[in-house]
């Protein structure tokens, strides 16, 4: 054991750390590897989203929130003027157009008659005065839900004495400027949804109408200012079938088909700068450096566009637009489906 104590576990300790320190020295002053790069050069590249112009197809289906309404009711108004002489209905009562609800009373104008008397004075003969009777009829079918006559009441011609509710009902949808670019024509018709209502049913007499600057102020007077909703968009209208079924304050989906396009050309809308009629996208050329491009666009369903000319299959361009506003992480994804199937997702503020 002396020998050991002395001599053996003394040598090992000297060669275990001249072990180490040649380790040391090793990994200080000779590395296997390549030296690292410089921290104050950039070591990444960024390569920017392209997209392959590919044949595809759209459908141009405009989905907007709605509400079932009732039609306005029908004014009734006094078609001449005098005292009312009798009432022929009662407020709640159904009537029918033409049906009628009460007269009036007019008195005709008369001529004095001048004559000679036997002094041969003149004499001015008042005639009896005479009168007709004016009808006012029911404009349209519906419950007579007011009328402000009563007997004896004097009414100027052209005023408004009562309302008729029409049976009859509406779906009115507010559409947004942008939307009204992917409309290429007047649509007619539209397929309404009302949730717990009755099958999705087609809504005729689609009309669509903008509020114009100073309408509806009523004074007369001309402020210079737009009319409430005037500059905010448009409100789409169509009636409802008579045979469904539905009430007031529903709410409803309105779909209408704006167009749809087979075979044609197709490019996201993050690709192009500009979304009716022309536009611009950043095409690629055959040295992989990318300059604006100007094309002809036509039917879009919100994240496709058709291209009608200035690229054709197999184009290379940027899949977004250069210099679009930076987006915020966590609000969401705004996904653009490929004409292979294929599907690109990209963050988006909501």
């Amino acid at each position: 054991m002396g020998i050991w104590r002395k001599w053996i576990f003394p040598i090992l300790r000297i060669v275990l750390v001249a072990a180490v320190a040649a380790a040391l020295i090793k990994l200080a002053f000779f590395p296997d590897g390549q030296s690292e790069a410089s921290p104050t050069e950039p070591t990444g590249t960024i390569v920017e989203p392209q997209y392959t112009v590919a044949i595809g197809s759209i459908v141009n289906d405009l989905v907007l929130t709605g509400t079932v309404n009732a039609d306005a009711a029908v004014p009734v108004k006094a078609t001449g003027a005098g005292a009312v002489d009798e009432v022929f209905v009662n407020v709640g009562q159904q009537v029918a157009s033409g049906d009628k609800l009460y007269d009036i009373k007019v008195e005709l104008p008369s001529t004095p008659v001048e004559s000679v008397g036997p002094d041969g004075l003149p004499i001015i003969t008042t005639p009896e005065p005479r009168f007709e009777f004016a009808k006012v009829f029911a404009s349209a079918a519906g419950v007579l839900s007011s009328l402000d006559v009563i007997p004896g009441q004097v009414v100027a011609i052209g005023a408004v004495t009562g309302q008729i509710a029409p049976p009859s009902f509406n779906v009115t949808a507010t559409l947004t400027p942008e939307q009204q670019y992917r409309l290429t024509e007047q649509p007619t018709e539209a397929l309404v949804t009302i949730t717990g209502g009755p099958a999705p049913f087609t809504c005729t007499g689609l009309t669509i109408t903008t509020a114009l600057a100073g309408a509806g102020s009523g004074d007369g007077e001309q402020t210079g200012q737009p009319a409430a909703g005037a500059g905010s968009g448009a409100t789409v209208r169509c009636a409802v079938p008579p045979e469904v079924r539905v009430f007031s304050g529903l709410a409803a989906q309105v779909t209408i088909s704006a167009g749809a396009a087979d075979d044609v050309l197709v490019i996201p809308t993050t690709a192009v700068e500009g979304g009716a009629e022309t536009g611009v996208v950043w095409l690629f050329d055959e040295t992989g450096v990318s300059a604006e491009h100007p094309v002809t666009l036509g039917v879009s369903d919100g994240q496709n566009v058709q291209v009608v000319d200035g690229l054709v299959e197999g184009d290379l361009i940027l899949q977004f637009v250069p210099g679009a506003p930076a987006v915020q992480p966590g609000m969401g994804e705004d996904c653009v489906t490929n004409p292979d199937g294929s599907m690109v997702c990209s963050s988006v503020g909501g």
